[in-house]
């Protein structure tokens, strides 16, 4: 029986493989960054995915704990049971949902010319969006309707802005 070619060709070394890159690859897919701070701290390299979601109460694959019951034409199947399973960091699951439960902090903000901007408008016309528009100091040609929503953008993000600056303009 002949040998196989390739069996007894000298094993030669890959100058052209970068040997650093390809192992930052291989640390990338076996040892992910876990992006959730709860979940990377309770995480237990030791034990695989499924038996570390199993313990914090979360779920590896949601076919297997909600299971869809299927309707037969032979008659009513037996109820598939969801496997059970102790959960040993039950913390884990609490962190979460606080965190899910908090408001979201509305980061949006204008710029200062673009405030600057707005001001002047609602000083110099008032609610007049058409006088706005025709305005000298209307660079971009903003059409009435978009100087309104820069307007009430303003009046959303900077709500005690806003206040402060109309109370200043009925004050005088």
């Amino acid at each position: 029986m002949p040998k196989a070619k390739k069996s007894s060709k000298r094993k030669k070394f890959d100058y052209n493989q970068d040997r650093k890159k390809m192992k930052k690859r291989s640390n990338k897919k076996y040892n992910p960054r876990i992006e959730n701070s709860q979940i990377r701290n309770a995480w237990d390299n030791k034990k695989s995915t499924a038996k570390n979601l199993q313990e914090m109460g979360l779920a590896f694959d949601p076919n297997r704990t909600m299971p869809i019951k299927k309707n037969s034409l032979l008659g009513p199947d037996k109820p598939t049971k969801a496997p059970s399973c102790i959960v040993t960091k039950p913390y884990v699951v609490n962190q979460l949902q606080e965190e899910a439960n908090r408001p979201e902090k509305d980061g949006k903000t204008l710029s200062s010319d673009l405030i600057e901007y707005v001001q002047y408008m609602i000083r110099e016309h008032n609610d007049d969006f058409k006088a706005m528009a025709r305005d000298e100091k209307n660079y971009y040609q903003d059409t009435p309707k978009q100087i309104k929503r820069k307007i009430s953008e303003y009046m959303r993000c900077h709500t005690d802005h806003y206040d402060a600056f109309m109370d200043s303009l009925a004050a005088p």
